[in-house]
């Protein structure tokens, strides 16, 4: 399934997002602003009223949300931060959408920092099951996941936990082969983020992004893998002109990927 973040267009309403989703022949989006803010239940609020207001809404659109992408990180998680993401769950439920992204936080994966991380999904499965909750917790591979080594050791105490594998971050931050990653996180993810970029340092990172299909993410061999294992599922591209406003517009990263075939697999029905 072809999908986008929303981070890309982050000043789109909803109707434009998935309009865009549309023009491209995109499965899916992922929801991380809108409006201008990634305060997604505030907007929520604001244009539709009510979950139902929102459900009725992408019910009529043939584009789904494969996501709605929340702030929370495991290591870290505060009582307000947790109250903050259950903010969330009713226009989740209501919506369909079965997938709340989270990060995992952290520097180091640590001993305390994995156990912080385990509290934490401990939490969210007794307030899941106490709840009735549809929607699942899926961690974003962003901070110490992306530390070499680092997977394998939470995965050996949260076996079951469901990850969105950032491909780009565990390459560029961590250092890793995206096809070595990949036979780790393989049984665990069924959404992926991906993303391209050079060495020149930029603005903000040592890095720069680039449109799909220009930079030196090693896309070729990562398909390559994913298609020998049979994956199918979601291939987002998160396209962070939201943090790193020089970047050309979604719409242009999303022709580039096409083009270039950098990304080939992007129409419906994939």
């Amino acid at each position: 399934m072809s999908a986008f973040s929303t981070l890309g267009c982050a000043e789109f309403e909803l109707n434009e997002a998935l309009g865009l989703a549309a023009k491209h022949g995109i499965d899916a989006i992922e929801i991380r602003a809108l409006g201008g803010t990634v305060d997604l239940v505030a907007y929520f609020n604001e244009r539709f009223g009510s979950p139902a207001g929102l459900a009725k809404v992408l019910q009529a659109s043939p584009i789904s949300v494969c996501a709605f992408n929340t702030s929370l990180r495991l290591v870290g998680a505060t009582a307000q931060a947790k109250e903050e993401f259950l903010r969330y769950l009713p226009w989740a439920e209501a919506a369909g959408v079965r997938s709340l992204r989270v990060f995992d936080g952290g520097e180091t994966a640590d001993k305390g920092e994995l156990a912080e991380a385990l509290a934490t999904l401990q939490w969210w499965h007794e307030t899941a099951e106490r709840e009735g909750f549809h929607a699942a917790m899926v961690i974003e591979t962003h901070d110490f996941l992306a530390l070499p080594d680092a997977i394998p050791r939470f995965l050996e105490i949260a076996p079951d936990c469901a990850l969105i594998w950032d491909t780009h971050h565990t390459w560029r931050k961590g250092g890793q082969d995206p096809v070595e990653t990949w036979k780790q996180v393989r049984r665990n993810t069924h959404h992926l983020h991906i993303k391209d970029s050079v060495s020149r340092p930029g603005p903000r990172l040592p890095y720069s992004y680039v449109l799909p299909g220009t930079g030196e993410f090693p896309m070729a061999a990562l398909r390559s893998a994913l298609d020998a294992d049979g994956y199918a599922g979601i291939k987002s591209l998160e396209w962070e002109r939201l943090w790193h406003q020089d970047l050309p517009p979604l719409d242009l990263a999303l022709q580039a990927a096409r083009q270039s075939g950098w990304w080939p697999q992007m129409a419906s029905g994939e």
